[in-house]
């Protein structure tokens, strides 16, 4: 079923609330389940309703689990991007492309999107071509390979040479990997526990984050004042960011730049080595799939290096694509705010309310999926892709707030994939741990795959 945009309901006199979940304690309301188990929390509020009210300390927030209701959210213009996440999310992101709103962000959107024009990705894939190809030709027969790491390593390199045209970045992604986690840990307690001043007592805790969090910033202006100095202007992003103007003719400021890149790179390692490493270990977990998977490559390249002008023809290496981002999300808690008062779901929601809504709830919903856990690539065949609700399925959302990258990330995933797959077969060994680390984003606990020659 696909979701239309809708009139925004009446706002009746007489206003209902939706219900409140269970299980709420004192002081903390649902805080305290947020923090020590948030995916079976999320997983279980659609119990209570399509819309219910959290209490996160002090704070109302408006759970939608519903994936209609998200439809009507995310296209709707009494939300905004705002709330707990993207509150929290601003000291990493700033006021960049992901963080704005309104005729801010349409502009800068506007600003940014000649980088991600169809024809650009091509050349961006002889790069994501170049490191997949380096990253296994590394590896040795029987050695256990850090797939976690080595995923975060590889897509750093790949953002950074093919948007940014930098190395510098490149060589320090291991350094990159460790502070975005410390990081995205304490962002998500900062999201749910809203304790400002605590965050701001010097703890070995506080220490490390705010460490961590200036060295990301720190970078970043490294890499804007190298290329300032240089006086090269190479087809990258940051070239396009630099000689972007808007309707009157302004240009983007420092800061704008910086957070542009800040988000970027977020995006296009974080994300993308945490979708790779889980569905690198989905594969170990379904041999089947596996090896349809390097089959289909093999047919499609002959054995040879794996080429953009071959994505297209690997539609079960999409697929897979697809399953895994669908039953290990990346992005699983994303969050908006009220510009006005409103109505959703037969239910009044006031102005300025907080809204959060889970990817990975919607998207593990047996209300929408049959065999809801079951990882099956085949159910995105185009015959029974049909049957999912277009809202349930939203991994890099809808909109305008549609992630812009995204169809470069699907080309990273297809080519890293039919490199690795095809060539080494991986398996779990001792020390794995494939539960979800907790943070702003999931990725696996700690990946170690020992590689055979395939």
């Amino acid at each position: 079923m696909t979701v239309e945009p809708t009139l925004r309901e009446p706002v009746e006199a007489e206003r209902r609330q939706p219900p409140l979940a269970g299980g709420a304690v004192p002081l903390l309301g649902h805080a305290w389940k947020l923090v020590r188990d948030p995916l079976a929390f999320l997983a279980g509020l659609r119990d209570h309703g399509d819309l219910v009210r959290l209490r996160l300390g002090p704070r109302t927030v408006y759970a939608v689990c519903a994936p209609e209701l998200v439809g009507q959210l995310l296209k709707s213009p009494d939300y905004e991007v705002g709330g707990p996440l993207w509150d929290t999310m601003e000291v990493l992101l700033g006021k960049g492309v992901a963080t704005s709103n309104g005729a801010v962000h349409r502009r800068q959107r506007r600003m940014m999107q000649p980088a991600f024009r169809p024809e650009r990705i091509a050349d961006y894939a002889a790069v994501m071509e170049e490191e997949a190809r380096a990253m296994v030709a590394r590896w040795q027969p029987g050695s256990t390979i850090d797939i976690g790491a080595e995923m975060f390593r590889t897509s750093v390199r790949i953002v950074s040479r093919s948007l940014l045209e930098v190395d510098s970045i490149a060589q320090k992604a291991e350094h990159i990997s460790e502070a975005l986690g410390t990081v995205f840990e304490g962002l998500y307690r900062r999201m749910v526990l809203s304790v400002g001043p605590l965050y701001r007592v010097p703890t070995p805790a506080n220490r490390r984050f705010a460490r961590a969090l200036a060295d990301l910033h720190g970078l970043v202006d490294e890499i804007l004042a190298e290329r300032h100095a240089s006086g090269t202007r190479p087809a990258d992003l940051i070239t396009v960011l630099l000689e972007a103007t808007d309707e009157t003719g302004a240009p983007l400021g420092d800061r704008e730049i910086h957070d542009h890149v800040v988000s970027l790179v977020v995006a296009g390692a974080e994300n993308v080595a945490s979708t790779l490493a889980w569905t690198l270990s989905l594969l170990t977990e379904h041999r089947t799939h596996e090896n349809r998977l390097a089959d289909e490559v093999n047919g499609v390249t002959g054995g040879e290096p794996v080429g953009f002008a071959d994505i297209g023809r690997l539609s079960f290496t999409r697929n897979v694509i697809t399953e895994a981002m669908r039953i290990r999300p990346a992005p699983w808690i994303l969050t908006r705010r009220t510009v006005t008062e409103t109505a959703l779901g037969g239910y009044t929601i006031p102005a300025n309310a907080d809204i959060v809504y889970s990817t990975y709830a919607m998207q593990r919903d047996p209300r929408s999926f049959t065999r809801h856990l079951e990882f099956d690539p085949d159910r995105w065949l185009p015959e029974r892709a049909g049957d999912v609700e277009q809202a349930a399925m939203i991994p890099f959302g809808t909109g305008n707030r549609k992630c812009p990258g995204d169809h470069f990330s699907m080309a990273e995933f297809a080519i890293v994939l039919a490199t690795v797959v095809p060539k080494w077969r991986l398996t779990p060994v001792a020390g794995t741990d494939t539960s979800s680390k907790i943070g702003i984003t999931l990725h696996p606990k700690r990946l170690l795959l020992r590689a055979d020659p395939r």
